[in-house]
């Protein structure tokens, strides 16, 4: 079902509307401090992760993968397309003081993007939904509506976010 664009909330002092962002998605430097945590144990800690900023979706963040902990990711069944990225395979994240803890096919990322995102070699996103928790700046991250998308909610940017039900349109 196509339905009406919402109306974007204002934006705050400090915050952005996801109805400013782009289409096709833009990248940037997210340039802040992000933690992911799984099994009660850090995965991920990283200053250098990026932004993909698509109308109607909070940022997916995307972190390096030389900033997981060894052994947090391995190769999970799966593949899907982005329109704009390209193909994407997906990934386990593994976590607990012992790896027992596993959010299969939580992650992916694109082992040949296209060119205007060709940064995002060696570059892992995750759904925050999956995990324990996911920090950005201190702030605990909220998993965007919906099970499909990895968008990261915080309270920088306002929505409404696509996701929720009937959203399917926007």
């Amino acid at each position: 079902m196509w339905g009406r664009r919402p109306k974007p909330e204002q934006p705050g002092p400090g915050q952005e509307s996801v109805w400013d962002y782009p289409r096709p998605p833009a990248l940037r430097p997210a340039g802040q401090h992000v933690v992911v945590v799984l099994g009660g144990v850090r995965v991920c800690t990283t200053d250098a992760a990026l932004q993909v900023l698509e109308t109607s979706h909070p940022p997916t963040y995307y972190l390096p993968r030389t900033d997981f902990v060894e052994g947090s990711l391995r190769p999970a069944p799966g593949h899907s397309f982005c329109e704009w990225k390209g193909q994407a395979s997906y990934l386990d994240v593994v976590g607990g003081e012992h790896g027992e803890v596993v959010a299969a096919q939580a992650a992916w990322y694109y082992p040949s993007p296209t060119a205007p995102f060709a940064a995002l070699v060696d570059h892992v996103a995750l759904y925050p939904g999956r995990m324990d928790q996911c920090l950005v700046d201190g702030e605990v991250v909220r998993p965007q509506p919906g099970g499909f998308y990895g968008g990261w909610v915080t309270d920088r940017v306002v929505g409404p976010f696509k996701g929720g039900p009937g959203s399917t349109g926007w």
